[in-house]
């Protein structure tokens, strides 16, 4: 039986503490054979020399985050159900932004997986950012993109999707090919809209410095000097895939990213996605980030609708 104490120095009790004491129940409910006694500034940890070790290499991860503002009830119990590294942590929460918009707010990487594919972005021409909805795979990588383009390294970004329908028929509406095809590749326009200005968005797209179009446009191109983003990937059939990433051309910087557990292929058709990232993993220039639940950013209940659905499919296939 040890006892260590921690004194908390520029953290507010209530950031480590969370509303209601949250964060702190979270902690006593992971660690039921440790004793937590709290004092005003003051945390005891009494118990089991391994056990207080353990609660301690938590607990000062904690504190450190809260140093940069107030830990959700969500994140404490990441940090606690999950390994991680303290330093990346800390290193998101301090990070600085990937690109400012032009309304001055900073879009910044939030959590590891998307820390992470800013630096494989960095050292890599094609990067494949691969988990479930939410996990902002497209949105850092518009940032990314944005960022490349504001700086100038590159001279055009091109946003693209192949058009599937995800269990609906949209080949009745009312319009022209791009009204057909915007419904597609509307969360690429929701992105762009939140980093550069109405005004000037427009401005890039009649000029052609952003452009935004379905796979099929992609054929016969030469991508150069440019920053492309392939959303959704797992709709691509393995022809498709080949043909877009064989476009990539001298200058540029591309990401793919995909879910594969949304595959929306009709049946009997595979996507290439699973492919392309077996037969492509050891080679030198290309990388792959795997995000996970843990990297939802959107409503708390995504992140538990998501466990949900990947536990019955476990049970389903036990």
């Amino acid at each position: 039986m040890i006892e260590k104490k921690f004194l908390l120095e520029q953290v507010h009790p209530v950031e480590l503490f969370g509303t209601n004491n949250e964060n702190w129940n979270l902690l006593k409910r992971a660690f039921p054979q440790v004793k937590f006694i709290a004092r005003g500034n003051e945390i005891s940890l009494r118990g089991d020399e391994e056990e207080v070790d353990h609660v301690e290499e938590k607990l000062l991860l904690i504190i450190k985050l809260s140093k940069h503002g107030a830990l959700s009830a969500e994140k404490v119990a990441d940090l606690l159900a999950h390994p991680s590294d303290g330093h990346k942590e800390a290193a998101v929460h301090k990070g600085g932004a990937i690109v400012r918009s032009d309304g001055g707010v900073q879009v910044k990487a939030k959590t590891l997986h998307q820390h992470e594919l800013v630096e494989k972005v960095a050292d890599n021409d094609l990067v494949f950012a691969i988990g479930p909805a939410g996990t902002g795979k497209t949105y850092t990588s518009v940032a990314l993109a944005v960022r490349a383009l504001k700086h100038k390294q590159v001279k055009k970004i091109i946003l693209t999707r192949p058009a599937v329908e995800a269990g609906e028929n949209l080949g009745f509406l009312p319009g022209d090919l791009k009204d057909k095809i915007d419904p597609y590749l509307r969360p690429l326009y929701d992105a762009l809209d939140d980093m550069l200005s109405a005004d000037k968005l427009k401005m890039f797209i009649e000029n052609r410095v952003i452009e935004i179009a379905p796979l099929a446009f992609m054929r016969g191109r030469t991508l150069n000097n440019a920053f492309v983003i392939l959303d959704e990937a797992q709709n691509c059939t393995e022809a498709q895939l080949k043909m877009f990433l064989t476009r990539m051309g001298p200058e540029a910087k591309i990401i793919v990213t995909g879910d594969l557990t949304q595959i929306d292929l009709p049946a009997k058709t595979r996507s290439g996605l699973p492919t392309a990232l077996r037969i492509l993993k050891d080679i030198e220039g290309i990388s792959q980030v795997y995000f996970d639940t843990r990297d939802v950013i959107r409503h708390q209940l995504v992140k538990r609708i998501i466990t949900a659905y990947d536990n019955d499919n476990k049970h389903l296939h036990d």
